[in-house]
């Protein structure tokens, strides 16, 4: 940790009350305080004390509270306040049970997270409804999705928690039907080409991906740009109004991607 510090480090994850005697949290907190870090008390319900799991009868919400705060006090005592608290637990209900006590307890910056959450498609479904949930109701004041999977997945899984909670916007947002007996083309290709043709884009645009020209424009009104397919031709279009019908899915995609380069080059002089 002092290493660390030394460094230039400017966040510590550390629970004082586990790095030994006295003069060390001392050293620890001196050192924070003359580098200008902030120290992150972090307490799962997998490293709670044994003497609170013997008061409460095993790793609950009540003792992880508890954990948590002994360690701030510690801080605390030191005239440390630069602190957040972090409080995870593999279970959704238990997390959010967790840091609404916490919330309830103290008015610390949360770091909020739903911990060994599991590979991609659990992992983001357990994450999505515990930090959904919390940040719906103003608890969490910065966030981790943990996923057993590439990391750059899990930045993908929180903007998207953060964008559908309408609490931050930065790159496209993709939306898509389901399949339908109407659908009549590779729906799922055609998501997947315009998703891998936007991955890197910064521009605040809506798409929209649609099964049928019957419906699509309609329920996809609100979208910057669209595009549906048909049995033997497909249509692109602005704001629900149809700007191109084209056939073939190949020559479909080719003149999406055109007009999609004309909308981003549309939004990078505006």
């Amino acid at each position: 940790a002092l290493a660390a510090l030394e460094a230039g480090l400017e966040g510590l994850r550390i629970n004082p009350g586990n790095i030994g005697p006295r003069e060390h949290v001392d050293r620890v907190v001196d050192a924070a305080k003359a580098n200008g870090a902030v120290i992150r008390v972090g307490v799962n319900s997998g490293s709670v004390e044994k003497h609170l799991l013997q008061k409460y009868g095993g790793p609950c919400v009540e003792a992880m509270v508890e954990s948590a705060l002994s360690h701030v006090r510690m801080l605390e005592d030191r005239g440390f306040y630069d602190t957040k608290i972090s409080l995870k637990s593999s279970s959704v209900l238990d997390t959010i049970a967790a840091y609404r006590l916490l919330a309830k307890s103290c008015d610390y910056p949360l770091h909020i997270g739903v911990t060994e959450a599991g590979g991609l498609m659990r992992g983001t479904i357990k994450s999505a409804v515990g930090l959904g949930i919390l940040l719906h109701e103003g608890i969490g004041d910065t966030l981790r999705v943990s996923l057993t999977a590439d990391p750059a997945e899990e930045v993908t899984v929180a903007w998207e928690i953060l964008r559908a909670l309408g609490l931050r916007r930065r790159g496209p947002e993709i939306i898509s039907c389901p399949t339908c007996g109407r659908t009549e083309i590779d729906l799922f290709g055609l998501a997947r080409a315009v998703e891998d043709a936007l991955a890197e884009s910064t521009a605040d645009i809506k798409v929209a991906v649609m099964g049928c020209v019957v419906n699509g424009p309609g329920e996809a009104r609100e979208a910057d740009l669209g595009v549906a397919g048909g049995r033997d031709k497909g249509i692109i279009f602005r704001k629900g109004e149809v700007i191109r019908s084209v056939k073939g899915q190949d020559a479909l995609l080719a003149a999406f991607m055109e007009e999609l380069q004309r909308l981003l080059k549309e939004k990078e002089t505006h």
